[in-house]
C-alpha cells in the first residue's frame, strides 16, 4: 500500500461535520488492527469529497458493536484480525445489515480466503498494496452494486477454475463469455478495455465479474 504524503501526521479527531454524511457521500467503516494502515486508509477516504469515514475499529470484536450503530454503506474488513477474524466479523455483520457492502482488504491471496469471504457476505476482495485511486474506485464500484476485482485476484481464479473438476450444471461453470472476461482482467485489462475489446458495455462486464464471483 503506497503510503500518502502526509502519512506522518497525526489523525485528529473526527469533528460534527466530518460524521454527518452529506447526500452524495459514501459512509464508510474501517475494521483494521495496523493502525499505520488504519490511518493510511482514513487519510484517503477523507481526502476525497466522494466519502465520509463514519468508523474506525481495531477488531471483529469492536466492529460487532459499532458498526449496526453506524450503518455504513461501505466496510473496509481487514481478513487477519486478532481474536474473531474479519470473515467471522462479516459473517455475523451481514444478516443484521444486508444493505451494507464488505470489502475485504487483505494481504492473502489463496482460494480459500476469498472464496470463505465471499461465503460469508463480503462483495469483494481486494489486497492492501492496492493504489489509493484503484481502492477509492472499488468502494465506489462496490456502492453502486458492482463486484471489483484486480488483475491478481482474476489471475488466481483463473487458476482455481483450471483446476477443479468440471461441474455438472451451468450454475457453477464458467460461461465462454465470463471466461473471456476474467482472463482479459487477469492480464491486466481495465473494466473499459475489455468493454472495448469483446464489444459489450461496462455494465455488462460488472455482470459477468458479479457472476464470477457467486460461481
Amino acid at each position: 500500500m503506497t503510503k500518502p504524503h502526509h502519512q506522518n501526521s497525526r489523525l485528529s479527531p473526527p469533528t460534527k461535520s466530518d460524521t454527518v454524511k452529506a447526500v452524495s457521500q459514501i459512509a464508510v467503516s474501517i475494521v483494521e488492527d495496523d493502525s499505520h494502515i488504519r490511518q493510511i486508509l482514513g487519510s484517503w477516504l477523507r481526502g476525497s469529497k466522494d466519502f465520509v469515514c463514519v468508523s474506525e475499529n481495531r477488531s471483529g470484536e469492536a466492529a460487532l458493536v459499532d458498526i449496526p450503530r453506524n450503518k455504513p454503506d461501505v466496510v473496509l474488513m481487514d481478513v487477519n484480525l486478532p481474536g474473531m477474524s474479519g470473515i467471522d466479523c462479516v459473517r455475523q455483520l451481514k444478516p443484521k445489515l444486508p444493505k451494507t457492502q464488505f470489502l475485504m482488504l487483505t494481504v492473502y491471496e489463496d482460494s480459500d480466503h476469498i472464496f470463505n469471504a465471499l461465503a460469508a457476505g463480503a462483495t469483494g476482495y481486494l489486497l492492501k498494496q492496492t493504489p489509493c485511486e484503484e481502492l477509492l474506485a472499488a468502494i465506489r464500484q462496490i456502492y453502486v452494486g458492482q463486484s471489483p476485482m484486480t488483475g491478481s485476484i482474476a489471475r488466481m481464479v483463473v487458476d482455481t477454475f483450471r483446476a477443479s473438476k468440471p461441474q455438472p450444471t451451468e450454475e457453477y461453470n464458467l460461461t465462454q463469455r465470463e471466461r473471456e472476461v476474467l482472463e482479459l482482467l487477469a492480464r491486466g485489462y481495465l473494466y473499459k478495455e475489455i468493454s472495448d475489446a469483446l464489444k459489450i458495455s461496462v455494465p455488462t462486464v460488472n455482470t459477468h465479474i458479479r457472476h464470477i464471483y457467486e460461481k
